[in-house]
């Protein structure tokens, strides 16, 4: 593990956290404020959630960090599943010593998220899920091809930016594979029951319009889902629908994540 400042609560610390057989880039603003931990968008980096960071001030201990082969230092892996996401968020707070925290993802990250809250609620304060985690089949064989596709034409030039940390280190296949299992994971059968499981605060704050991939009004389709969850389970509220697209979301309407951030932390320090 390395680091680029003293280890102290009250200093930031940047290092590398081992985890299997890679190590992750992380960021640990450190202070005895709530913890809250920020999980990427699929192929995102940490470098995403300056403006909700800022928004939400130097009150906060703030913990971001590249997922595997994403950023400029996160090592490759043999193994980029859904699980081993999963796996890194434990890996992270354990290297930090953080016992309980608010988590807060956006897309696959959001799913991520709520996987976690619902195996720990032991461990979260809370959730905030920004424009992901919809419990929706929009997965079959003729969008499987058209992801495969998609990132065949996109590995054409990908090598060019992955020096910058701008594109993962991965390649076409892999990131089509991750991609797919979002799919499978988010069918109503397997993604609804774990929502419905939540004993925590999640908010959610949903884009309007297009995301990488979609076509017409399909992103907006399978937001809709989200009315069958708020109905099932009082734990889980959309605090906000913003104007911005899935992908300008944290850049445009850092405003609405914040603001979410500390609801459900209140919200949870009221049990």
């Amino acid at each position: 593990m390395t680091k680029s400042s003293a280890s102290s609560t009250s200093t930031t610390w940047t290092g590398l956290v081992p985890v299997d057989d890679t190590a992750l880039a992380v960021t640990d603003t450190g202070g005895p404020g709530t913890p809250v931990v920020y999980l990427n968008g699929q192929f995102a980096t940490q470098g995403y959630w300056r403006r909700v960071i800022a928004e939400l001030g130097a009150g906060w201990r703030h913990i971001t960090y590249d997922e595997r082969a994403r950023g400029r230092k996160s090592k490759r892996s043999a193994d980029y599943s859904f699980e081993a996401a999963v796996r890194d968020v434990h890996a992270v707070l354990a290297a930090r010593g953080v016992d309980r925290a608010v988590l807060v993802g956006w897309s696959y990250g959001a799913v991520v998220a709520a996987h976690w809250a619902n195996r720990n609620p032991e461990r979260t304060i809370g959730t905030v899920l920004v424009d992901g985690a919809f419990p929706h089949d929009w997965l079959d064989e003729a969008m499987a091809q058209r992801i495969r596709k998609m990132f065949r034409r996109m590995n054409l030039f990908m090598p060019l930016l992955r020096p910058t940390g701008l594109t993962p280190r991965m390649n076409a296949e892999q990131m089509a594979d991750s991609n797919i299992e979002l799919g499978e994971l988010s069918r109503e059968r397997e993604l609804g029951p774990v929502l419905d499981s939540i004993t925590v605060p999640v908010r959610y704050v949903v884009a309007s319009g297009t995301s990488l991939g979609s076509r017409g009004d399909e992103q907006e389709t399978i937001r809709a889902s989200l009315d069958a969850v708020t109905a099932r389970n009082p734990h889980i509220q959309i605090a906000a629908k913003v104007a911005s697209n899935h992908g300008a979301i944290l850049k445009k309407d850092f405003e609405a994540v914040a603001k979410a951030v500390r609801e459900v932390a209140v919200l949870k320090a009221r049990d």
